[in-house]
């Protein structure tokens, strides 16, 4: 089932100021910093054109992992992945085929190093930092070396003013909302357990930012 940020809005309470759109002018800031820091950035306007580049970024015979996004899923990533036209060898769809639960484990730290990663991120500093947190560490252990190459989808509602404020979103948005969805989704509540800031990529194309000028994710 598709999973919506509306889903769970209502019940958690957020810092709203660190979910506003940014200015056109803090967009191209942003743009700036992460390319200055070695990230490859697209700039779209909709969920369907960073579907499209997404699929533009990865070649057809690639092995293709992703990390738990509402992102992805609000794109129509996940759909995509799973039931959509096309070649790839699917990661994801192995990896939860195991039954056991010792080799489903180690064939999701085996993922990690697909030829293509795709996943979402908590907080975009204009500064040109990435920040995110996951309670496990399987979405992001991939990041910032175990992929063949990563591909990042954020809505440009994730955009704050630095790296302090990238934190302050982190805790006070995305947790909050991440929190509600794994008491639902797993019947735990989640954790700011590993975190994650990619402060520069210095593989050149490795990693690519697809920014998206619509309210999404967390």
């Amino acid at each position: 089932m598709s999973q919506q940020k509306s889903d769970y809005a209502d019940d958690a309470a957020i810092d709203e100021t660190l979910d506003d759109l940014p200015t056109d002018a803090e967009l191209d800031e942003t743009v700036e910093n992460l390319e200055a820091n070695g990230f490859e950035v697209q700039v779209v306007d909709t969920a369907a054109e960073a579907l499209d580049a997404v699929q533009g970024q990865i070649p057809g015979d690639a092995s293709v992992m992703d990390g738990h996004s509402t992102t992805l899923e609000e794109i129509g990533f996940m759909e995509y992945l799973m039931e959509g036209d096309h070649s790839w060898q699917n990661l994801h769809a192995e990896v939860f085929e195991i039954d056991d639960d010792a080799e489903r484990f180690a064939a999701r730290r085996s993922a990690q190093t697909a030829d293509y990663f795709v996943g979402g991120i908590n907080a975009v500093a204009r500064t040109g930092e990435l920040v995110a947190a996951d309670r496990s560490g399987s979405r992001i252990g991939a990041y910032p070396f175990a992929a063949g190459n990563v591909v990042i989808v954020s809505g440009v509602n994730k955009i704050v003013d630095d790296l302090d404020a990238a934190f302050d979103r982190l805790e006070s948005v995305a947790y909050p909302l991440e929190n509600e969805r794994a008491k639902e989704a797993y019947g735990v509540e989640s954790a700011v357990a590993k975190q994650l800031v990619f402060r520069k990529e210095l593989t050149e194309g490795r990693t690519t930012v697809v920014l998206v000028r619509e309210k999404l994710g967390y």
